[in-house]
């Protein structure tokens, strides 16, 4: 009996050397609608599904391969002599290959003012159903789903190696093709925050050479709608692969520099800011990113949200940096740049409210999943206990040590002045203890500068330790029982304390 490929693609990529081929060795091809057209026009003969059901498209085109004719042939067991039986009573020809990939539901989302009377005739119904019976049957059926496999399965069919593993292979392909199809398509018309049931898919961007450490395996996944402001966006313009702790540690830094309008630059070290600068001009801005902890950017990771101009490339050559990041390289930066041979360079466009909708943790047995930490606070939600109210200056620094903070491990403490970082402590087990570190960083510096802190004092040792450094200012969250005990402390040594009401816990 001769056999059979059903041909009915989207994506119409290589169709017809694929078919001529098939053809040549000596299946009969099945086809449908523009796909039928193509090849027909190609030269390459092909039976209308509709000449082989009796039946026309019907609906616009929403219903054409939804037969038993069809179906029938994809399902059966060619071990089962009842199926066989059946196949036979009813005229049914048996279906070896089908080859079907989908409409283009997630281009679709992504179109500018798409309407939704477009996504929904966009979303696919006998492709899925197809591909889905022949990958169930795997035994008999061979699936085609990615274009990308045509070649192999040529290969495979002229060695006569396309036994029930390959089959295997590309039934998994199938499944995993159609679940993130149909996880574009809940996830789409889901309201709900958390609903009873939470779908992913994430597509792979890349292998990693390990993980965290040489004996973790690891991959890069991006989500197939990632934002433009994501690491999984960028353009890597030099230097060798992304390893884990490198994409970790670049998230991070995009993250913080995107909290901040004006020129900046992020130094970030084990996902905690070392040093972070903002000013008038980026050289500006990185010099202060530098200064404040000259030590630890040393292999550390850059985020700019300005163009790196020549000058700011200079700076960045004399020290040994893993990556840096910003919406673009001027060409003589870039030629300055380059000379470093293993440096990463990645241009990603930067821009405040486009973080994940979602987070998620991976737990043993399950994932905690939360809503984005991109609470931010006005200056009429700021409460003013102290006898004290900080002045002008004093305000505009405790604003930028307050976005710092956000992104500090927990506890955590942010010292700052002049719209730089002079101490940073991180996750600390206390915020006695994250406050000494960051004093200690500071030293002198800490005289006349703001303390953030990313959770509320419940003792007022903190606030001693800094008035005795000489802080003038500190924000917190506050809502501690104790909270006067914290006031009472700043009003001893004439400190202004504001109260934002918000938390900002980093585990």
């Amino acid at each position: 009996m001769k056999r059979r490929v059903l041909i009915s693609v989207y994506d119409k990529r290589d169709i017809e050397e694929f078919a001529s081929a098939l053809n040549e060795m000596g299946y009969e091809i099945i086809s449908t609608g523009g796909t039928l057209k193509r090849l027909r026009n190609a030269g390459i003969e092909a039976i209308a599904v509709e000449d082989l059901t009796g039946f026309s498209e019907m609906l616009d085109g929403r219903v054409k391969t939804l037969h038993p004719v069809v179906h029938g042939g994809i399902l059966a067991n060619r071990k089962e002599n009842v199926h066989l039986k059946q196949l036979e009573d009813n005229g049914i020809t048996p279906i070896d290959m089908v080859v079907v990939n989908l409409y283009p539901f997630k281009q679709t989302l992504d179109q500018p003012e798409v309407t939704e009377e477009t996504i929904i005739e966009n979303i696919d119904i006998g492709g899925p159903a197809m591909l889905r019976a022949a990958a169930k049957n795997m035994d008999d059926v061979t699936a085609v789903v990615d274009p990308a496999d045509y070649d192999h399965i040529l290969e495979s069919l002229r060695n006569n190696t396309l036994d029930r593993t390959e089959r295997r292979k590309l039934a998994a392909k199938v499944f995993r093709h159609t679940a993130q199809y149909d996880a574009l398509i809940a996830n789409h018309f889901t309201d709900e925050a958390f609903p009873e049931s939470y779908t992913v898919t994430y597509e792979k961007a890349q292998s990693l050479r390990y993980g965290e450490n040489p004996h973790q395996q690891a991959a890069f996944y991006k989500h197939p709608q990632a934002e433009s402001m994501s690491l999984a966006s960028a353009r890597q313009l030099h230097g060798k692969q992304l390893s884990y702790n490198n994409i970790q540690d670049a998230n991070a830094a995009l993250e913080i520099v995107a909290e901040y309008e004006r020129p900046s630059a992020v130094a970030v070290k084990h996902m905690n800011p070392s040093g972070i600068g903002v000013a008038e001009d980026l050289r500006g801005a990185f010099a202060k990113a530098f200064a404040a902890d000259p030590v630890s950017i040393f292999g550390g990771i850059v985020a700019c949200n300005r163009p790196v101009d020549v000058e700011t490339a200079r700076k960045m050559r004399e020290i040994f940096l893993e990556i840096v990041m910003a919406p673009r390289f001027t060409e003589d930066a870039l030629a300055i740049l380059t000379e470093k041979k293993n440096i990463r360079l990645l241009e990603v466009d930067i821009k405040k409210g486009e973080l994940a909708s979602h987070q998620l943790t991976a737990v043993n047995g399950g994932v905690l999943i939360q809503s984005s930490d991109d609470g931010s606070i006005t200056e009429d939600e700021l409460t003013y206990p102290t006898e004290k109210r900080p002045t002008e200056a004093e305000m505009a620094d405790l604003s930028f040590a307050w976005k710092a903070v956000k992104h500090v491990k927990s506890n955590a403490i942010v010292l700052a002045k002049d719209a730089q970082t002079i101490g940073v402590g991180a996750g600390q087990m206390n915020r006695v203890g994250a406050a000494a570190i960051a004093l200690k960083q500071a030293g002198t510096k800490a005289e006349g500068a703001v303390l953030a802190s990313d959770a509320f004092f419940p003792m007022p040792d903190t606030v001693e330790a800094a008035a005795k450094a000489g802080i003038t200012a500190i924000i917190q969250p506050g809502g501690s029982k104790r909270d006067q005990d914290s006031i009472d402390m700043c009003n001893q040594y004439g400190i202004a304390m504001v109260f934002t009401g918000m938390r900002h816990f980093k585990h």
